[in-house]
């Protein structure tokens, strides 16, 4: 099961495959995917290869396995294959070993500045992806963050951040996933003296390999074994050492991103106070002196061959333009050598066309006399408009992060460690950071604080909160042997907690990496606004090089009265004057942030609401499921077996048949087989044990191997029962064809009270002891409460709820009934659920697949949305596509209907952004002008340009005030 492809297909092939002799075994990277039939597609061309013996693509991952005989077949036909399909195909280095992922690879979380869209995002991706050592790269315009996976034996995290900011962006290095590396911030680094004494401290501390002081950013990078020295101990022994002049602490990664996001926006605010403090003079001579006599009287004033007010405007504009307006340039020139094109070269042609012909117009009016219109002011304004709208940009964004930092926010900042000392108490306690928690620690937890790591109760009694991390409204009882989360609420008591689990090992870290690769995700949807960004600056070029050509070819031949350009002296600055604003108002930022921006406010707000999503594809797909089939136990019910009925047919007395069946079952994983060995063991000892739970459970220990029989041979039989033997004789526990493939007779009298159980939603355990039948019991697994209504909300909303159970048919078919499902498969083994859901797949019919076990997994993956039960197994979490905290089905609806949301939302952003494209670009052109005499000045099509990408990252934020559908109003009743 470890094998299997996160979201990608499941299967035994594979593992079968690597144990052959001869056959080769390659990962491919596949580019251009869309959707399953682009998945199908590629599975069906390498198929057809001769020699091929599987394939599996995972549309998600972008990559096909492929397993080959190399003699018949080599990896350039594999590569051929998926060409000729219609895709990019690239073997990838490491697809040679055995696993899918190289044990020496590397994950490293970037924060990339300066990209302003989606081409700046193909831009970095592009560059990432060519680097030598580099597996997989991920870049979230939204987030302003990549992820790489590299090999850093062929690339170090440095030469990552120096091809980034080669290509013209901002880098830095967040957090990466080796385990002895490690951020320390540092206070009282004041002086070189301080420094050397740092040095000093650190070179003698055993187990530190490296280390890199930052002075000017007062931090230190260290290297150190984790096995030789702790966190804890380097950060004391810097304290200690220095005698606390200098204090070391870890450095959050979240944390240190949130400064930088404000850093950000404050450098962006700055250089917008500066450009409109510049650009207001500017405008203010343009617009409002000439009709101020005095004023204008003293800008008309020469100073040499040039005006004064000439002179001012080109002094302050320049500044505007070249300064403030430098990272521009900056951005196009580097856009431009790597051979993309972004929103700044447009801003760049916009606002340098307008300043190089006013600053020619200024020399010709200054040296002959005659002074045509200048517009220094355009440029100005443009830039100053887009700054604003950037502005606006980086505070919306910053926004649509906010579920993330919210769970951040969660983990307390201290914990309070208890010192144990030589005789094994507790002595004294010490506040330490709450990231320098080891496993193990012993930590003290205070009613109203929050727990600061996964653990285990030692100590004490109280209720918890947990609601911020599994959704539970109601506090959970708390005593010893309980475990506990880490960032939930201790109400009452005070506990001890023993550290179980610290940093990305813990459910909220776990959250919150889930959340945030699902953000970095790419829904197929965003294919669209990626092709369009790639064209659409040579397009709006090319558009505007038409509507100056146009204009000025009409105003040279007469063809419009020249009425229309009196004001602006000549044909030629009236059409440059519209071919200006057509480069400045196209916008392609917006079509860039419209599905990003979306998605991560989605999965944040899903995570607020106990809905985990691992991916934009996983939202996609959910938003158009036709069929949602569910597991019987522990997701119809409550998981939670109980034996209702006994009843033996031969002459043996009931308790030595239960101590019979109870011995069987012992050495079962099997839910009802732990209902089994329950219910015998309260048959025998009901009030026999004190009240103490702990008593009971340890006493219960030790009568365990008092009571039950020995067995030898024991064996399971999935999807049938079990069989061992017992006192040389062969016993039979479990269903119907398990105990008739065995020839043993089953009687009516038992056959007929089996038939009535199953027909009341109970299910019957048969049992035979040395080939004859010897009684049968009862089990039944109530419904969760919800279960009803979700099915009958699910129908509401155009969805056919299925339930398939390895069960038997009648106890199946009483639970539909229960529940109000029409369409049952009943009898289903494990791997037989997988061929249930392609089977509703061949139409091409979307197909969700709600379970919780580990036999739920196979169908999890092979459905288009698998959603996970919180509370199920780790590895059904692992092949499903949205994960239910809260165990609760209502999240079932809320998962279907946040899809629907969220796409609707991304379809009212892509048709804003591309309407007002459609819209825009025509009347910046002219268009209207010769019927209307309106004419979009260049400063204001920037302001419209600049309005544009916020308008739709606003848009985003909407998704914010999501709420969860109330059961009441998708059933419409109507209560009173």
């Amino acid at each position: 099961m470890e094998e299997v492809a996160l979201l990608g297909p499941y299967g035994d092939a594979a593992a079968e495959v690597d144990e052959e002799a001869g056959v080769r075994r390659v990962q491919v990277r596949v580019t251009g995917m869309t959707c399953s039939a682009c998945t199908g597609a590629v599975e069906a061309a390498v198929s057809a290869r001769r020699g091929v013996r599987t394939v599996a693509v995972s549309l998600l991952q972008n990559r096909a396995r492929v397993a080959f005989d190399p003699a018949l077949a080599k990896d350039e036909d594999i590569v051929e294959a998926i060409e000729d399909a219609g895709f990019e195909a690239e073997i990838l280095p490491d697809s040679a070993v055995s696993q899918p992922k190289s044990q020496k690879a590397l994950s490293g979380q970037f924060r990339i500045g300066g990209m302003t869209c989606a081409a700046c995002v193909n831009s970095v991706e592009g560059i990432l992806k060519k680097l030598p050592g580099v597996k997989r790269a991920v870049v979230a315009l939204a987030t302003s963050l990549g992820e790489v996976e590299y090999d850093p034996t062929a690339i170090s995290k440095d030469e990552i951040v120096l091809a980034i900011e080669d290509a013209g962006f901002e880098a830095a290095l967040l957090q990466s996933s080796e385990q002895d590396k490690a951020l320390l911030g540092l206070t009282g680094l004041h002086t070189e003296r301080d420094v050397d004494l740092l040095h000093g401290i650190l070179k003698k501390t055993e187990g530190l390999r490296q280390f890199d002081v930052n002075s000017a950013h007062t931090e230190v990078e260290i290297t150190f074994d984790p096995e030789v020295v702790g966190l804890r101990s380097i950060v004391d022994a810097i304290e200690m050492e220095s005698s606390g002049r200098v204090k070391a602490h870890v450095q959050n990664p979240y944390v240190r991103s949130a400064s930088n996001d404000a850093h950000e926006a404050s450098k962006m605010l700055h250089l917008l106070r500066s450009s409109l403090f510049l650009s207001i003079p500017v405008f203010f001579m343009r617009m409002v002196c000439p009709h101020i006599p005095f004023l204008n009287s003293f800008l008309l004033m020469h100073c040499g061959p040039f005006r004064i007010g000439d002179l001012l405007k080109w002094m302050l504009v320049s500044i505007v333009q070249f300064v403030i307006g430098k990272k521009f340039y900056v951005a196009a020139y580097r856009a431009l050598r790597h051979g993309s094109t972004n929103m700044d070269v447009l801003v760049v042609l916009g606002t340098t066309a307008s300043y190089v012909y006013s600053v020619c117009a200024l020399l010709y009016g200054a040296f002959t006399g005659f002074h045509p219109p200048m517009y220094f002011e355009t440029s100005a304004m443009i830039i100053t408009f887009v700054l604003f709208g950037k502005y606006l940009e980086v505070l919306a964004k910053g926004r649509t992060s906010d579920a993330i930092k919210k769970l951040v926010e969660l983990v307390p900042a201290t914990a309070i460690l208890l010192l144990k000392y030589k005789d094994g108490k507790y002595d004294g306690e010490k506040e330490i950071d709450a990231l320098l928690i080891h496993p193990g620690d012993v930590l003290k937890v205070l009613p109203g604080s929050k727990i600061p790591a996964d653990g285990v109760v030692t100590w004490g009694k109280s209720h918890v909160d947990e609601s911020m991390v599994t959704g539970e409204s109601l506090p959970i009882s708390k005593e010893v042997s309980s475990s506990v989360i880490g960032g939930t609420m201790n109400l009452h008591g005070i506990l001890h907690i023993q550290a179980a689990k610290v940093g990305s090992g813990t459910v909220l870290s776990q959250i919150i990496s889930l959340v945030e690769t699902a953000q970095m995700s790419k829904a197929p949807i965003q294919k669209f606004a990626d092709y369009v960004a790639g064209i659409f600056v040579p397009i709006v070029i090319t558009l505007s090089f038409l509507t100056f050509c146009t204009w000025f070819v009409c105003g040279s031949l007469g063809a419009y009265p020249n009425s229309w350009v009196s004001e602006t002296s000549n044909c030629f600055v009236f059409s440059l004057m519209f071919s200006i604003s057509v480069v400045v108002i196209a916008c392609p930022c917006a079509l860039g942030l419209a599905t990003p921006t979306a998605v991560m406010v989605a999965t944040g707000v899903g995570a607020n609401h106990g809905v985990l999503v691992k991916g934009g594809d996983a939202l996609e797909r959910a938003q158009n499921v036709k069929y949602v089939i569910f597991d019987k136990t522990g997701t119809l019910t409550q998981g939670k077996a109980t034996v209702t009925t006994t009843k033996v047919f031969s002459g043996m007395d009931v308790g030595d048949f239960l101590t019979l069946v109870a011995s069987a079952e012992a050495s079962s994983e099997h839910p009802l087989a732990k209902a089994i060995l329950d219910y015998a063991f309260h048959f025998h000892f009901f009030g026999k044990f004190p009240s103490s739970k702990d008593d009971v459970k340890k006493r219960k220990e030790d009568v365990f191997s008092q009571w039950l029989l020995e067995v030898a041979d024991f064996s399971a039989l999935p999807g049938k029962g079990i069989q061992c033997w017992i006192n040389g004789k062969k016993i039979l526990v479990g269903n119907r064809t398990l105990i008739s493939e065995n020839g043993v007779n089953i009687p009516e009298e038992a056959e007929s009270f089996l038939v009535d159980m199953e027909l009341n939603a109970k299910t019957g355990i048969l049992v035979a002891y040395d080939g004859d039948f010897i009684g049968l019991v009862g089990v039944t697994d109530p419904l969760k409460r919800e279960a009803a209504v979700v099915i009958e909300g699910l129908k509401k909303m155009g969805v056919y709820p299925v339930m398939v159970t390895g069960d038997n048919w009648r106890t199946a078919l009483a639970v539909a009934k229960e529940v109000g499902i029409e369409d049952v498969r009943a009898e289903v083994m494990p791997a037989g659920k997988a061929d249930v859901i392609r089977s509703f797949q061949k139409d091409g019919s979307v197909v969700a697949m709600v379970g919780d076990g580990i036999n739920d997994s196979p169908a999890l993956a092979a459905a288009d949305v698998g959603m996970a039960i919180g509370a199920g197994t780790d590895i059904a979490i692992e092949a499903a596509d949205y994960v239910l905290v809260r165990n609760n089905l209502e999240d079932v609806i809320t998962a279907i209907d946040l899809s629907r949301k969220t796409f609707s939302r991304i379809r009212w952003n892509y048709f804003f952004a591309m309407a007002y494209n459609i819209v825009a670009i025509p009347v910046a052109a002219g268009a209207l002008f010769p019927f209307t005499g309106l004419q979009m000045p260049p400063w204001l099509a920037g302001a419209c340009m600049a309005f544009s990408s916020v308008s739709v990252v606003c848009s985003s934020l909407l998704l914010r005030r999501y709420r969860k559908p109330r059961l009441t109003t998708v059933l419409q009743i109507t209560v009173e």
